[in-house]
């Protein structure tokens, strides 16, 4: 009997070249190439394996692959890896066909909030064909779809609505699990994800910098978004911390440190004094009020600081363009639409327009970082250590 050796181990690989029903089986010696990929799929109560080969994942392809025969407890591998393009999730054949692994539990959570397999694979590097027969695995392991397919969108299921936050708990779980004994060992892996609005710190490149010096091998992922979504990605676990201006009910059920406290001026076209502002520049809620405002979209941290100026200083305000850069409101301000209010470091981004102080009632905001309140994972206290 032939042998050859898993892309993931030294551990030999045993194959048969003649199969029981007398369909020519495949010698993993003879198809061990760069072009080709091998996808495993348990069979249910049953002792064998059927593998699917295919020198090209949208080809159909296929011959029937049969296993050596084995004892419980040892692990014939049916892998072939696939150096020239994207690699395939073939699994180990269990003695047990209810087993769950960390990896099933990982791609089911990356169609869920990539919202589709083909995004989920990208993201996975992997082939499509992967994900999706990952994910037919688990359902079948569980008897229940975990996800609704249709031509134009995938969505959870009931069953998937459950099954997702708890497989994110035991991801993340696993994850700090290898980090205290990679820390144990004078070493320090595993992943970050950080949230982050548009413009909140100019300088949140720096700790990122720092920790990547000190600790290559801590990956960080930066996840931009409104705060009202980073806040819901806190409390789902999809992000480990956050660079965010929060309001005090927000902050609630985190943990947070301040990084800066800043207050917001008033923007306009180069050249431009608002009417009513004062020797010194200053303007009122009310005369800005006046002004065409190029406003954010509501959600932004920043209009929600402004919204809250405006209804403290009992001043009404209509939003003539609602933006979702910054950027673009800026462009709208150097032509003279309107003026904007944003937090003094993101004016200062922009030394061509004119900047007035507000005489009182002047909006501002916290930066802060902020996480689930516990002990953090090493890899995040690493961080944290370098934001404050």
């Amino acid at each position: 009997m032939p042998s050859s050796h898993s892309a993931f181990g030294s551990e030999p690989i045993a194959t048969n070249t003649s199969s029981a029903n007398g369909e020519e089986a495949v010698d993993l010696t003879r198809i061990h190439q760069p072009d080709i990929v091998l996808m495993d799929i348990r069979m249910p109560h049953t002792d064998g394996l059927t593998a699917t080969i295919c020198a090209d994942p949208d080809l159909d392809t296929t011959r029937p692959l049969t296993p050596s025969p084995h004892t419980p407890g040892d692990r014939p591998a049916l892998f072939c890896d696939n150096p020239g393009g994207s690699p395939s999730l073939s699994e180990v054949d269990r003695a047990s066909g209810e087993d769950m692994d960390l990896r099933q539990m990982e791609v089911v959570v990356a169609v869920a909030e990539e919202g589709g397999f083909t995004a989920a694979a990208q993201r996975l590097h992997v082939v499509q064909s992967a994900v999706s027969s990952t994910v037919r695995a688990l359902e079948r392991e569980l008897g229940t779809p975990l996800f609704d397919r249709t031509t134009h969108r995938v969505s959870l299921t009931p069953a998937g609505e459950a099954f997702v936050p708890a497989a994110r708990a035991t991801l993340r779980s696993a994850e700090q699990a290898r980090s205290v004994v990679d820390a144990a060992r004078g070493q320090l892996r595993g992943r970050v994800t950080v949230g982050t609005m548009q413009g909140v710190w100019a300088d949140l490149h720096r700790p990122l910098a720092a920790l990547r010096a000190e600790h290559p091998g801590v990956v960080v992922r930066l996840r931009q978004a409104a705060v009202t979504d980073i806040r819901q990605a806190l409390r789902e676990g999809t992000v480990d911390l956050a660079v965010v201006a929060l309001d005090r009910q927000q902050q609630r059920g985190l943990a947070t440190r301040l990084l800066a406290r800043e207050e917001m001026v008033l923007v306009s076209a180069p050249g431009r004094t608002p009417s009513g502002a004062g020797p010194d520049g200053r303007v009122t809620l009310a005369e800005a009020a006046r002004l065409p405002m190029v406003d954010f979209t509501p959600g932004w941290a920043i209009r929600l600081a402004v919204d809250r100026a405006f209804r403290a200083a009992a001043v009404e305000r209509e939003s003539t363009f609602e933006v979702n850069d910054i950027v673009a409101a800026s462009e709208l301000v150097r032509a003279d639409l309107g003026v904007c209010v944003m937090p003094t470091s993101i004016a200062d981004r922009f030394p061509d327009l004119d900047t007035h102080r507000f005489d009182r009632h002047a909006p501002h905001w916290k930066v802060m970082v902020v996480q689930p309140r516990g002990e953090a994972p090493p890899a995040v206290a690493a961080l944290l250590r370098h934001m404050t």
